[in-house]
């Protein structure tokens, strides 16, 4: 800013755009609160179908959200214009000041050619009226005047310039629609900018040959500004995709004793998780360079990164990038739609995940459990933080089947240096399922509790079903408690599909046999299918007014169709004892979620207590006593079922007493009646699980 500009300035219509903005911030925030409270809340609430399920409810949640973020971004200019009118107007008065001081020195400022400035005398002595004395003044007055006006124009001027800068990155921020990033001043918005750029140079200038010192620098910086919008794009862009992959290689590379790697070994690991949430933060942005940035690392993933070893593929470089950090969607898909085409294309993915004999450096420090070889572990754990990513890439069947590949034909290798415990791949493969078919980023998140599905989630449920029960027992033991987490979290569908005399409600019969099955050959997941499907069972008996005996038939085959499942798992005389370890601790009741409160309203409170009397009978039954061999016949199976049934009668009688009491419904009495209903519809509900496996 020039002497002249700010001399001359007059801010009346800077401070009428700050009110301005002030009142579209009050307007939106009234907008943003309708949207939220009325609208979403309304949508979240309403009984949708059909194409209204998915379409118009997404539709309205997306609205509400860019009322939010409309309403954030107004407010941050508002803000910055805000920060920006006082701090211009201060620098005014303050060169105000400074030419009043000069004035009784006899000293002024004027504008020269270019933008500069000079400090001349007011009357020069020789041309002073006479008889007036002219106000004496010292070259330190001079340059001391000059030096002040210099020291406000430099200030007005990073101001101004500085606002311009973080008012146009908030802008760009969204192609479309509103940014929401949120800024409450000017210097908190450039300071971010000023560092992502300091970050950057690091990083670009030095790479892993950077001091420990600069490496500490990098780290802070990432870890400081790890949520900031504005660095997370302003250092994602400047360094941009290429930069990061060869980056990442050369600190994987151990050839130098001395090199960083080995330096800062401690601090990788928390770096890896800084570095990873800056980047995915940054492809939240909707800025033409982002989308760029997007593309052009999808497309380099695919290729061969050099390292002073040997060589990388991008994606195994990327992938532990995105272990941590909340990365865009649209990006996820497309990197996972890419990663997965290339593993079909190399046919046995693992052996070149592996090196082909070359030696592989460790590429993941987060944990010691895995080296970070497989790509396709990264990219799990990326959308198991991201459920709406996981349920698109599950249904995605073009240009591949997604789902097919990773529940079915994907080839997995131990990436652990120690080679024990489960295999990372498909234990993150299990974390992304449930996300993908419950739209939760965890089994015991608020989410996952019984909440409407959407289509896409149905349908990725089914898949995900189809996929896993074609292994037979080849069933990953990694997905077994995950699997009983999904069916819990589609508990309502679940068990009306096991207790349809017909099969035909909602899920394939033959599958969901097989795959129960699968899930029983671990105890511990077997009892937390058996307790989710408790919660189900009891929302059944609250919710079920027009046809009260229809809900206790249902209680009975259900329970009936699971157990005759576990009987077939610990009792498969083909291939031998199907069970693992689990089978021969003692039972313990884990619960996850408070589901039935979520699903019941008002209903409830009472009907978790229900849920928790059946679950506590059945842990008293006979049938968690399973010898040495987990086998038991037939007979045994059912009769130590009967506290576990017993315990749903009584559930089932408190809530309708006076329907089972009425003459008109003969064969419900509390005493015995009820017990013989339920226990008869048990044994339906075996009946139709041995014709599944074919034992009739």
């Amino acid at each position: 800013m020039d002497f002249e500009t700010l001399c001359q300035a007059d801010f009346g219509r800077l401070g009428q755009a700050v009110i301005a903005w002030q009142g579209v911030v009050e307007e939106l925030g009234t907008m943003e609160t309708g949207a939220r409270d009325d609208l979403k809340a309304k949508a979240e609430k309403a009984k949708w179908a059909g194409a209204n399920a998915t379409v118009s409810r997404e539709f309205i949640t997306k609205t509400a959200g860019e009322f939010t973020d409309a309403h954030t971004q107004a407010k941050s200019i508002h803000d910055i214009l805000q920060d920006t009118h006082d701090e211009l107007v201060g620098y005014k008065q303050q060169l105000d000041q400074a030419l009043e001081r000069g004035r009784r020195k006899n000293l002024t400022v004027t504008s020269t050619s270019g933008g500069g400035f000079t400090v001349t005398m007011v009357v020069h002595p020789d041309r002073a009226a006479e008889g007036h004395d002219v106000t004496d003044h010292s070259q330190q007055d001079v340059d001391q005047l000059r030096d002040d006006v210099q020291v406000i124009l430099g200030r007005a001027a990073e101001s101004d310039t500085t606002a311009s800068t973080v008012l146009r990155a908030l802008v760009d921020q969204a192609e479309f629609g509103f940014s929401g990033a949120a800024y409450a001043d000017r210097d908190s918005a450039i300071d971010a900018v000023r560092a992502a750029e300091e970050a950057a140079k690091i990083l670009e200038e030095n790479g892993d040959d950077m001091s420990p010192e600069e490496f500490q620098r990098l780290d802070g910086l990432l870890a400081s500004y790890r949520n900031d919008p504005l660095f997370q794009e302003e250092f994602a862009t400047q360094v941009g995709p290429k930069k990061v992959l060869e980056f990442w290689a050369d600190l994987s590379s151990p050839d130098n004793p001395d090199e960083l790697t080995r330096a800062e070994l401690d601090r990788l690991g928390s770096f890896q998780q800084n570095l990873g949430a800056v980047l995915g933060g940054a492809t939240q942005s909707d800025s033409p360079a982002m989308r760029q940035w997007e593309n052009d690392m999808v497309r380099l993933s695919g290729d061969l990164c050099p390292t002073r070893t040997g060589n990388l593929y991008g994606y195994q470089l990327m992938s532990d990038l995105l272990r941590t950090g909340d990365y865009d969607d649209q990006f996820l898909n497309k990197y996972g739609d890419a990663l997965v085409a290339k593993e079909e294309e190399l046919r046995l993915p693992e052996k070149y995940w592996q090196g082909n004999g070359q030696f592989m450096p460790r590429m993941n420090f987060i944990g010691d459990a895995e080296f970070g070889r497989d790509p396709m572990t990264g990219l799990m754990k990326a959308l198991a933080n991201s459920p709406d990513a996981a349920t698109d890439f599950f249904n995605t069947k073009e240009p591949q089947d997604n789902a097919e590949w990773v529940l079915k034909d994907r080839h997995s290798f131990d990436d652990s240096p120690l080679k024990d415990g489960g295999n990372e791949a498909l234990e993150a493969t299990g974390r992304a399922m449930f996300a993908a078919v419950s739209g939760a980023t965890r089994p015991d998140a608020p989410a996952s509790e019984f909440l409407p599905h959407t289509a896409e989630q149905d349908a990725a449920m089914k898949r995900s079903l189809g996929f896993l029960a074609a292994k037979g027992n080849d069933f990953p033991a990694e997905m077994r408690d995950d699997m009983a987490f999904a069916l819990g979290n589609h508990g309502d569908t679940v068990h009306l599909a096991m207790s349809d005399p017909l099969g035909t409600h909602g899920m394939d019969a033959d599958q969901l046999m097989e795959v129960t099955k699968q899930i029983a050959r671990n105890k511990d997941a077997y009892a937390e299918l058996t307790n989710q499907t408790h919660h189900a069972i009891v929302a059944d008996i609250y919710t079920e007014k027009d046809h009260p005996e229809d809900s206790l038939d249902r209680a009975g085959r259900t329970i009936g169709f699971i157990e005759e499942a576990r009987y077939q798992a610990t009792n498969d005389e083909k291939d031998g004892d199907l069970t693992d370890a689990s089978w021969h601790r003692t039972w313990t009741y884990h619960v996850v979620g408070g589901a039935a409160n979520a699903l019941l309203g008002p209903w409830g409170d009472a009907a978790q207590r229900g849920v928790d009397v059946v679950t506590s009978a059945w842990l008293q039954d006979e049938q968690n006593e399973i010898n040495h061999t987990a086998q038991a016949n037939h007979v045994e199976t059912y009769q130590s079922r009967n506290t576990e049934l017993r315990a749903l009668a009584d559930v089932w009688h408190r809530e309708n007493g006076p329907w089972a009491e009425d003459p008109a419904h003969e064969g419900f009495s509390q005493d015995t009646g009820v017990y013989s209903k339920i226990g008869a519809s048990a044994n339906d509900g075996n009946k139709k699980a041995e014709g599944i496996v074919g034992d009739q």
